[in-house]
């Protein structure tokens, strides 16, 4: 007998496609990609990319989290780990300003920088909007290879969507969740989390500073952004 409410094959079969048309696209822009069915597929895809003995660092994902990444590579225990955001059991960070800064800096010279992207687009283009800069800026330039888990949720048809998808749903969400989860009151008279969509505010507060489409690699860096679309929902 069909069950008609389980769509889970369906979707598989969406996903798998769409995967296709942007892993043609990255090659296109010198970056490379691939389709994971799901989380745990996703995991062993990552692990692979890692080898022992390199540097891992990571910036701000909750994608990265829910695949399991560094949780991972700590069991493994054969690489050095640089984790600025590591926090506590209450959310809280576990470094000082100073030591987050320092270590910031340091993700720049690691092996591989892992982390998620705002939305992606089908023709291969990363769209992320960053408070501090630190993880754009770290996708751009520095880290010799850069793997971004990207959930299916969060591909879309173009810069446009991908914007509207930031500014609407992914940045007031992130907005209630640093305050919420992260202890940071003053977020409490952001515009969008008053509102639950970004009105483009020049709150003191805001967590929207840096924008950055990545259109592609140089060819002298071919291949070395690595992109995992999971088949599922992930991320923010």
């Amino acid at each position: 007998m069909i069950d008609e409410t389980d769509l889970s094959q369906e979707k598989r079969r969406f996903h798998e496609v769409r995967a296709g048309t942007l892993v043609k696209n990255l090659q296109k822009r010198n970056m490379d990609g691939q389709f994971a069915p799901s989380r745990h597929e996703a995991l062993s895809a990552v692990m692979e990319m890692i080898p022992p003995g390199v540097t891992v660092a990571r910036g701000d994902s909750i994608s990265v989290d829910q695949v399991g990444v560094f949780e991972e590579l700590e069991k493994r225990n054969q690489n050095k780990l640089i984790d600025p955001l590591k926090r506590d059991e209450n959310g809280y960070h576990i470094y000082n300003s100073d030591e987050r800064y320092q270590l910031e800096r340091e993700v720049f010279f690691a092996d591989i920088f892992m982390t998620g992207t705002n939305a992606i687009t089908l023709d291969g283009k990363l769209v992320s909007i960053d408070g501090m800069g630190n993880r754009v800026s770290a996708m751009v330039y520095g880290p010799r290879k850069v793997i971004v888990v990207v959930g299916a949720n969060k591909l879309v048809a173009n810069v446009d969507e991908a914007l509207a998808r930031i500014r609407e749903f992914a940045a007031p969400l992130n907005v209630i969740r640093h305050y919420q989860k992260h202890h940071l009151p003053h977020l409490a008279d952001v515009p969008c989390f008053k509102t639950g969509i970004c009105v483009d505010c020049s709150h003191a507060g805001r967590i929207c500073h840096y924008t950055v489409i990545i259109e592609g690699s140089d060819t002298t860096h071919q291949g070395r952004i690595n992109v995992v679309l999971v088949g599922e929902e992930l991320g923010i």
